[in-house]
């Protein structure tokens, strides 16, 4: 069935809610943090709540199912998109925009020898430095190196463009967590058949440990921001593009991308349900993976990508010789500032 986004043209937020369960048993694993561990809190009512997986990532995980490792590119519906490759010296790659946690902001795409992608961008909106930034202009450029950029947001924290200036917040958001939650207390013990009182601090002897594993009634939310990806000013091909791939990651990690950890693999409970706006129906994955093709045509033929007819923009990393007195410094700043806006 071809897509209709009809009843999306008013709304602000399309959101969607998609009951979850563990694929065997009752048990799961949440994220944990340093120095807190799980994120426990009480929710209205005092109902006890737990995050279970956080919107950082989230955002790594629905990338992470529109890329085809062994192959190294695209999963098939939506080749032809733009994508900055990393290469090393020698050709071989080494990471790619898609799957680097700060986006087009990574190290290695602009921090290199390789000046490529930084140049084009310095040339393109360094001019922004005072006044309002053009976040149309910025995410046209976006959209000629990375499409994702616009859904999951990006932080270009370099001085030299535009003083570290052009930023766009997530289109695209995500989290899972459970109410109800019961802890589920377990351990077990790492067992050394040679010698059990050897010294555990060099990693011989028997360790006991405790495990704390949760029960409870898990939820996955997704956020679209439909106003920001109109506010782009991009033309109404690649408003509808980046609707349908934000849907078709949504469907592709709800089908394909929910074992979170070892000790958490979820499955669906139900399908999925938008609850705003509510008279929109979601599309299958199956609808989407086969519009994707035509849509990302319309768009390259609009002449909006990079031109290339693959899509990709390759940057060679190679570390750049510090200079005399450079500490690097600079750059560890920016990247702090990247963290601190993903």
């Amino acid at each position: 069935m071809p897509l209709d986004f009809t009843a999306l043209k008013e709304a602000p937020r399309l959101l969607i809610e998609a009951q979850l369960k563990p694929l065997q048993g009752a048990r799961f694993q949440p994220t944990g943090f340093p120095n807190l561990g799980a994120a426990t809190y009480q929710g209205p009512g005092g109902v006890d709540m737990l995050l279970v997986e956080s919107a950082q990532s989230m955002a790594n995980r629905l990338e992470a199912v529109c890329w085809d490792e062994v192959n190294d590119d695209w999963v098939a519906p939506l080749k032809g998109l733009p994508v900055v490759k990393v290469l090393d010296k020698d050709g071989k790659a080494l990471t790619n925009s898609v799957l680097e946690a700060h986006r087009i902001n990574s190290p290695y795409i602009l921090e290199g020898k390789d000046k490529s992608v930084f140049n084009m961008l310095k040339d393109q909106l360094a001019d922004m430095e005072e006044g309002r930034v053009d976040l149309r202009r910025l995410a046209s450029t976006l959209l000629k190196l990375d499409p994702n950029a616009l859904l999951h947001g990006v932080f270009l924290a370099k001085k030299d463009l535009a003083g570290g200036r052009l930023r766009l917040p997530r289109a695209l958001s995500a989290f899972i967590e459970a109410d109800t939650v019961r802890v589920a207390a377990s351990g077990g013990v790492k067992n050394d058949a040679v010698n059990p009182g050897g010294d555990t601090a060099t990693g011989f002897g028997n360790v006991p440990f405790a495990r704390d594993e949760y029960t409870g009634k898990i939820t996955a939310y997704f956020n679209l921001d439909l106003a920001q990806i109109r506010a782009f000013g991009l033309g109404e091909h690649v408003e509808k593009l980046l609707v349908a791939l934000a849907l078709f990651k949504v469907q592709e990690l709800l089908d394909v991308g929910l074992r979170l950890r070892t000790a958490c693999d979820l499955t669906l409970d139900g399908a999925p349900i938008v609850t705003r706006p509510e008279k929109f129906l979601l599309p299958s994955r199956e609808d989407l993976q086969n519009d994707l093709p035509s849509l990302i045509k319309s768009v390259r033929d609009e002449g909006k990508f990079n031109g290339n007819p693959d899509g990709v923009t390759n940057v060679t990393y190679e570390k750049k010789a510090k200079g005399k007195g450079s500490t690097g410094k600079e750059a560890d700043a920016d990247e702090d500032a990247a963290d601190a806006a993903a």
